[in-house]
């Protein structure tokens, strides 16, 4: 069938209200326009603004920008009114559009306008959900700062917003569908009792042309390298991280390398821990495939994530992924990976002890973990997303 048939299928218009093709959400959204385009499905972007052109067949469409250069600068109305506007224009444009579009995909706070036009029209709106439940984030994640005496400062991810929340809410309710990276944000919905009919399961990737598999060869000569990416905050874990490194018998001759910006204060926090001599502090980096690639493990402890774009990217370098159940990260434990509980140090430090110990382990994980990557990027994401459209449309 060729790719012009395919898309009379599914006609998706994807909202998303931020800087399309820049980083960390906006490199997701980026990624699912593509994917979608290559299955076969006719996309409509409309977008805050956005840092790359996709292909021809995307018809792209920018609310947050004046004329072709300029966009509106966010310190004037705020991330949180700009993401109204594009919401509000993205809506007109449906009203005046509706006999041109199928489905329709929206991302949080940028959403109820349009969830309410597409209501009116009979379209059906999917809403990206790119981590937990947003009360259950609020609430974890204050948990944990309590939990090691530290406050997050303002303006960071997951401190506490009562208007954000209140708008995210209602975007839960009044859309017709969920969209959840992981099992464990659908979990988090289930558990605050939303109905498993508006959850849909859908999956992210990572970008096979610019991440491949380094030859990280099980040598038990050789020390043990892990590797932790992203940001240094409370939320991702990296104290539990830290602690189990530390405890094992891997940090007597192998390294820790730990790559990212600290949230303010946090550094602080775990002290004299990161003077270690097996600690590496590198900072941000962007050579972070060239550094997985020589990486044995990569660590994400994390107590509350989506589905973390990292854990594909570790994957796709070859390292072996040592994850808590809270990271979102698609593995299986002891099959691909090695999987903890949240906040559960003995049985991270076990798990480090037990593959530095194990080569052939370590050695038989790393290639179950290869031998599906096909699975993982992100041409197949686009191909799963399309196939959520046809479950949200076939409802």
């Amino acid at each position: 069938m060729s790719k012009s048939t395919e898309k009379k299928a599914v006609r998706v218009l994807y909202s998303f209200p931020h800087r399309l093709g820049a980083g960390r959400i906006c490199w997701t959204a980026w990624q699912q326009v593509l994917g979608l385009d290559s299955a076969g499905a006719d996309v409509t972007a409309i977008v805050g603004s956005a840092l790359r052109v996709p292909p021809a067949d995307v018809k792209l469409r920018k609310t947050l920008s004046l004329g072709r250069r300029l966009r509106i600068p966010f310190r004037l109305l705020g991330a949180r009114r700009m993401a109204m506007l594009h919401d509000w224009r993205t809506s007109h444009w449906l009203k005046s559009h509706s006999k041109e579009i199928d489905i329709v995909h929206t991302w949080p706070l940028g959403s109820l306008y349009t969830i309410r036009a597409a209501k009116k029209l009979g379209i059906p709106v999917v809403m990206e959900r790119p981590n937990t439940h947003t009360g259950f984030a609020y609430e974890v994640v204050d948990e944990e700062c309590g939990l090691i005496d530290f406050k997050l400062p303002d303006g960071y991810e997951h401190k506490f917003d009562a208007v954000n929340l209140a708008h995210e809410l209602t975007e839960y309710a009044e859309g017709d569908f969920l969209l959840c990276p992981s099992e464990f944000v659908e979990r988090t919905f289930l558990d605050k009792g939303f109905s498993p009919e508006k959850l849909l399961r859908h999956q992210y990737g990572y970008d096979q042309s610019a991440i491949w598999p380094g030859d990280q060869t099980a040598n038990p000569g050789k020390g043990l390298v892990m590797i932790y990416v992203g940001l240094c905050t409370p939320r991702k874990g990296l104290h539990y991280a830290l602690q189990a490194w530390l405890a094992s018998k891997a940090s007597q001759n192998g390294r820790f390398m730990i790559c990212g910006d600290f949230v303010p204060g946090y550094r602080e926090k775990l002290g004299d821990q990161l003077n270690h001599p097996s600690i590496e502090i590198l900072g941000h980096r962007n050579d972070i495939p060239e550094l997985m690639r020589q990486s044995d493990l990569f660590v994400l402890s994390s107590i509350e994530e989506g589905s973390a774009l990292v854990t594909y990217e570790a994957r796709g370098s070859g390292c072996v992924l040592l994850v808590s159940d809270a990271s979102g990260a698609v593995c299986s434990h002891l099959e691909n990976a090695m999987v903890h509980a949240s906040r559960d140090l003995d049985a991270l430090t076990s798990h480090i002890d037990r593959l530095n110990d194990d080569r052939e382990l370590l050695g038989t994980l790393r290639s179950a973990s290869i031998s599906q990557l096909d699975q993982l990027t992100w041409h197949a994401a686009g191909a799963r997303l399309l196939e959520v459209y046809q479950e949200a449309l076939d409802r």
